[in-house]
C-alpha cells in the first residue's frame, strides 16, 4: 500500500527509522509542509537555513513541498495518493504534540523513533518520576543505552515529486534573503563537518570548547536542530563517557524536561522564584536594545551579541556570559531573551535554548542557587585570554592589545575607536540581583 513520509526535524536518508518503516508499506510519497506557525515566528536567517536544508534534500530525493496548515495539506497528499498511513519521526515540544494531535484526528500516523537518542519520557527514576538534575539523567541515560544507526537504503522507492510552485519559490526566496552566508546546508555537509571534527577536534574538545577564541566546537548544532544528521550517528562514533556525548546528552536531558513539563517552554521550571522582581521590559527599552545590538559596553557581550547578529550562531559559553548580563545586570527576565535568540539562531531549538536561558536565570534545572552571576570581564579574560575573539567581533576594540581588549576603560586609548561607554556597573547589579533573590525567596 502506497504511503506517506512527512518530513519535520528529520531532513535526512541515513539513520531514518520512519524512511524505513514507510517503505515497508510499498511506495512512498516524501512530503515536507512549509507550516506558516513556524514560518512566520522564525526571523529570515532561521527561514533560509530550513529552506536551504529542504532544497538540499530535495534535490537528492524526490521531495513534495507544499504550505500550509498541516492538518489540511497532509490530509490532502494522504488522500491524493492513496495512502493508508503517514509515517512520522515522533515529535516532542509543545507545539508539534498538537499539531500531530490535529493531523492524527484526519489521518493514521505512525511514529516511528524521533530527534534523539533516547525519546524524551523514556527515562525515568526508580519511582518513575523524570529526573530534576543532569548529572544524574546522563547516568540513567548512558545506562539505557540506544540503539545502532538506521540502515540506509540503497535506492528507496520514492513516488515523484509534486510540489506547489509557490511553496518552492517561497523556500527560494528565502535562501535568496539570507541576512548572511549560511554553512553549506545538507547530510554530505554535515558528515563532512563531523569527519573533519572527529579526526582533528574531537581530542582536544574537552578543554577548547570553552574557548570562543578558537575554532573548538563542533558546529553541528545547526544540522542537529534539523534532523539532518542524527545523534544516534554521533554517538555511535563516541565513547559514551566522552565530554562530546555528554554535550549531546544536555540536549537530550532538556528535551526531557521539556516532555515531562510543557509549561517551561516560556515559563519558569522552578515555582521557588516565582516572586522575582524584574525589570519591565518597557521600562528598560534601552538597555534591552543595546544588548540585542552588542553595544552595552562590556567588550565579551558584544562580541557575542554581534556574532548572533552576523551569523546566526554563538559560542555556548557566550550565550551563558550574555545570558547572565540580561538577567542579572539588566534583571530583565529570560524570556526576553530566549525569544531574541531563537528569532536569530539557525540551531535554536526551544528546549535546548529555553532551559539553558533558565539554567543561567537560576529559575531551571540547574542544582546551584540563583546567586551565581557571571562577571564578563573575568569571563572574558578567562575564555579569550588574548582578547582575539573581541577583537574579531568588536573592531573599535581592535587596537588594545591581548586581555586590554576587556577592560578598555583601563586604557588611556581604550574609546578612540568609539566603543560605547558601559552601560551599567556590573559590581552593583550583581548585588541588586542578589538582593532581588534574598526577597523572593523570603
Amino acid at each position: 500500500m502506497p504511503s506517506v513520509l512527512w518530513l519535520r526535524r528529520d531532513l535526512r536518508v541515513r539513520d531514518n527509522p520512519a524512511l524505513l518503516a514507510a517503505l515497508d508499506d510499498g511506495p512512498v510519497t516524501a512530503l515536507f509542509v512549509i507550516d506558516p506557525v513556524i514560518w512566520s515566528g522564525a526571523g529570515p536567517a532561521r527561514r533560509a537555513w530550513l529552506a536551504a536544508n529542504v532544497l538540499e534534500l530535495a534535490g537528492r530525493i524526490p521531495l513534495t513541498i507544499r504550505h500550509g496548515d498541516p492538518a489540511d495539506v497532509v490530509s490532502a497528499v494522504a488522500a491524493d495518493v492513496g495512502a493508508a498511513a503517514v509515517h512520522i519521526a515522533a515529535e516532542t515540544t509543545p507545539y508539534g504534540r498538537r499539531r500531530d494531535a490535529a493531523v492524527g484526528e484526519l489521518v493514521d500516523l505512525v511514529a516511528t523513533g524521533s530527534a534523539y537518542a533516547v525519546g524524551p519520557g523514556l527515562i525515568t527514576n526508580k519511582t518513575g518520576e523524570p529526573y530534576q538534575v543532569f548529572s544524574a539523567f546522563a547516568r540513567a541515560w548512558r545506562d539505557r543505552g540506544w540503539s545502532r544507526p538506521a540502515s540506509t537504503p540503497r535506492s528507496p522507492d520514492l513516488a515523484e515529486a509534486d510540489s506547489d510552485p509557490e511553496a518552492l519559490a517561497l523556500l527560494e526566496r528565502a535562501v535568496a534573503d539570507a541576512p548572511f552566508d549560511l554553512p553549506t546546508p545538507g547530510e554530505d555537509a554535515a558528515w563532512r563537518r563531523w569527519h573533519a571534527f572527529r579526526a582533528e577536534g574531537l581530542d582536544a574538545y574537552r578543554v577548547e570548547r570553552d574557548r570562543p577564541d578558537h575554532d573548538g566546537t563542533s558546529r553541528l548544532s545547526p544540522y542537529l536542530h534539523l534532523g539532518v544528521l542524527h545523534p544516534r550517528s554521533l554517538l555511535a562514533d563516541l565513547d559514551p563517557a566522552s565530554t562530546y556525548a555528554t554535550e549531546l546528552a544536555w540536549r537530550e536531558f532538556y528535551a526531557d524536561v521539556l516532555w515531562h513539563t510543557p509549561s517551561s517552554a516560556w515559563s519558569d521550571l522552578k515555582p521557588a522564584l516565582s516572586g522575582m522582581r524584574y525589570d519591565e521590559p518597557d521600562d528598560a527599552i534601552e538597555a534591552i536594545d543595546a544588548w540585542r545590538t552588542g553595544t552595552t559596553g562590556f567588550p565579551i557581550v558584544d562580541a557575542g551579541m554581534r556574532q548572533l547578529l552576523a551569523t546566526g550562531w554563538m559560542h555556548n559559553r557566550v550565550r551563558m556570559i550574555t545570558a547572565s548580563f540580561l538577567t542579572k545586570d539588566l534583571h530583565v527576565w529570560w524570556p526576553s531573551g530566549a525569544r531574541h535568540f531563537l528569532s536569530l539562531l539557525i540551531d535554536g531549538d526551544v528546549a535546548s535554548n529555553n532551559h539553558g536561558w533558565q539554567w543561567v536565570a537560576g529559575t531551571g534545572t540547574d542544582a546551584s542557587p540563583y546567586f551565581r552571576v557571571f562577571n564578563p570581564v573575568t569571563q572574558g579574560k578567562k575564555f579569550d585570554p588574548d582578547g582575539s575573539y573581541v577583537r574579531r567581533w568588536v573592531p573599535e576594540l581592535a587596537h588594545l592589545v591581548g586581555a586590554a581588549a576587556h577592560e578598555p576603560w583601563q586604557s588611556d586609548v581604550g574609546y578612540q575607536g568609539g566603543y560605547p561607554l558601559r552601560i551599567v556597573d556590573h559590581a552593583h547589579e550583581r548585588l541588586e540581583a542578589l538582593e532581588r533573590y534574598r526577597a523572593a525567596r523570603a
